[in-house]
């Protein structure tokens, strides 16, 4: 009786699991139907053979680029349930063992942490312009200017951006039933349409996908575009593999794999028997369908698009955490919105950036086709990205089918990213210049933060014990313990040689702390290491780069009880430009103590001077 209570029990958590799915993961590839279809008929006439053609290449882009690279390949390479790029550049940090290769990782990572940032400021514009433009169809509401529309847009984004402070965790739990109702709708709207037309069928054959490509030449291959719009968001699988873990997100993807799939078809059936209705394909095809469930149905597309948005910005506070722990980024001022889960965060640069960047990319773009022929250049960059570390990382674990496989998934990466060029000059490059903030910057800080290290000269260990032995047993010591924080314990750096020999400042305890992110996701352990002189130790912490951790428990678990944390601030003093940047970023954000959250009435910091 007992096993039957907790198997049911069990299966109760999984199909919630599989329901949060829906909301925390799907959002961007279940709203894609909106625009999708639309956007590759202003490319391609809705002849019979196109629309099958097309239909084709969408069933077998979701299919590829969805189901083998990311649901097959990219969620066998999770590491303790994690995934992303993060996770895949840990992996071959560890295959590569410090070579040159690390360089080309390093690289790399830039690449596809900045991709994911540009891909991450248009999902939210487009995909909440072309839902309110679904207004346009409501009988009597033809005539709306497109200005309207737009200020509808970007009031939605701007209280969608505002609301993250308060964090989400409480209105979470419904995202993934409205999705649930969501892919429905989208299913049964798909069933009804290919039912009159249910030649489209044949589009699950990818010969007419092949044909379709022949036929049309160097034409068709630019379609592929558009085409790839169907499978943006699909990066989330992988990425977002640590909320949920593997199983309940592959079982969520194949509910959403047919509800899109039917979709698609039912869009092609209703143009095949309405030509004339190339304009948002999906709105068009329901209003057929019932004027009643219209506006029900556009007021569940809005919420949809919020909800995709909702996992994009999520997504991003979580990438960008990640990089401040690798020490990629700056370490940008970190609000926990949640009093019980430590992981719900809100990191207020982040937020205020994305939302400038999407109302800007609203305003500049006003329609959204005009939005979507921008759209997918950074999708299918990451998709590459991705592509290219998992073949590297098969290839050196040996599995030959996987790297097979992996390279042939590689190929139609890289043919959809050339395809994706075409876009460039018709506004691609703006998701190209958002990407490029990131990248600058973390080319600025790692490079600045490698150039500040040099210049402050941190003293070896041995040289410092001569002048420590001395100074502690010679000065009268301050009762207590104080912390130092120092990255290797191995080398000194300089604000602890002033506090100590030109302040002589010296207490009777003195431990040096050391914060070792390792190459995988989790894991938290601390210890004492071994004692480098009379009333000096060194501890360290050890922590995965996806750990949230409280240090001041770590501390007090480990049975030290500080008087005093001292910790360094570096004033840089230059002339060249670059460094000015490095200066200001090192200015606008907490320095390494406050970021941590660590009492203030016990802090102090030592300011040194450092020429750059």
């Amino acid at each position: 009786m007992k096993n039957k209570k907790t198997d049911e029990r069990n299966e109760d958590s999984a199909a919630k699991q599989i329901i949060r799915s829906l909301g925390l993961v799907f959002g961007d590839i279940g709203t894609s139907p909106i625009y999708t279809l639309t956007v590759i008929l202003i490319l391609t006439k809705p002849t019979e053979e196109n629309i099958i053609g097309v239909l084709s290449l969408i069933v077998w882009t979701l299919t590829v680029l969805v189901s083998v690279e990311y649901a097959w390949l990219a969620m066998s390479l999770g590491e303790k349930g994690e995934g992303g790029t993060f996770v895949l550049r840990g992996i071959l940090v560890r295959l590569l063992k410090k070579t040159r290769s690390m360089v080309f990782v390093t690289i790399l990572t830039f690449v596809g942490i900045s991709l994911l940032v540009g891909d991450g400021v248009i999902t939210p514009a487009i995909s909440i312009l072309s839902a309110v433009e679904g207004i346009l169809l409501i009988p009597g509401f033809k005539e709306t200017r497109q200005m309207t529309l737009i200020i509808i847009a970007c009031i939605i984004a701007i209280l969608l951006f505002a609301f993250q402070k308060k964090g989400t965790d409480k209105v979470a739990g419904a995202f993934g039933p409205l999705m649930i109702v969501w892919f429905c709708a989208l299913a049964v709207s798909g069933i009804l349409s290919i039912i009159q037309v249910p030649s489209v069928w044949k589009a699950v054959n990818p010969y007419y996908g092949i044909r379709f490509i022949y036929q049309n030449g160097i034409a068709g291959f630019f379609v592929l575009s558009e085409v790839i719009l169907c499978a943006t968001g699909g990066e989330a699988l992988y990425a977002d593999m640590g909320h949920l873990g593997r199983k309940p997100i592959i079982k969520g993807w194949c509910f959403v794999f047919i509800a899109l799939l039917l979709s698609y078809l039912g869009q092609g059936a209703f143009i095949l028997k309405n030509p004339g209705s190339t304009w948002n394909v999906l709105f068009g095809m329901v209003l057929n369908q019932s004027v009643i469930l219209y506006v029900p149905f556009l007021i569940l597309s809005i919420i949809a698009t919020v909800i995709a948005s909702q996992a994009m910005i999520s997504g991003m506070f979580s990438i960008v955490y990640q990089g401040i722990n690798t020490r990629l980024l700056p370490m940008f001022k970190i609000d926990y919105t949640s009093p019980k889960l430590r992981s719900q965060i809100y990191i207020g640069f982040v937020n205020w950036f994305l939302l400038i960047s999407v109302l800007f990319i609203i305003f500049q773009f006003k329609e959204s086709h005009r939005l979507a022929a921008a759209y997918g250049l950074a999708v299918t960059g990451t998709m590459a990205l991705t592509g290219i570390m998992m073949t590297v990382i098969f290839h050196l674990r040996r599995e030959r089918l996987k790297t097979i496989v992996s390279i042939l998934v590689t190929i139609i990466d890289l043919a959809f990213l050339i395809s994706n060029t075409y876009k460039l000059p018709h506004g691609g490059y703006w998701s190209i210049i958002i990407a490029l903030a990131p990248l600058v910057m973390m080319l600025i800080y790692t490079g600045g933060q490698r150039r500040l290290y040099r210049r402050m000269r941190p003293l070896p260990l041995d040289v410092f014990l001569e002048s420590y032995n001395q100074v502690y047993h010679e000065l009268s010591r301050i009762s207590g313990t104080a912390l130092y924080f120092a990255r290797d314990p191995q080398r000194i750096p300089p604000y602890i040689v002033h506090t100590m020999f030109r302040n002589n400042i010296i207490y009777e305890s003195n431990i040096i702390v050391s914060i070792n992110i390792l190459d995988q996701p989790f894991g938290i352990s601390s210890s004492f290491k071994d004692k480098l002189a009379d009333g000096l130790e060194a501890f360290e912490i050890r922590m995965g780069y996806m750990e949230i951790v409280n240090i001041e428990r770590i501390l007090q678990q480990a049975g030290i009880n500080e008087k005093v944390i001292f910790y360094g601030l570096e004033e840089i003093s230059t002339d060249k430009p670059l460094w000015k940047v490095f200066s200001m970023f090192k200015k606008l954000t907490p320095p390494f103590i406050q970021y941590h959250d660590l009492p203030l009435n016990k802090l102090h910091g030592v300011i040194t001077r450092v020429e750059m």
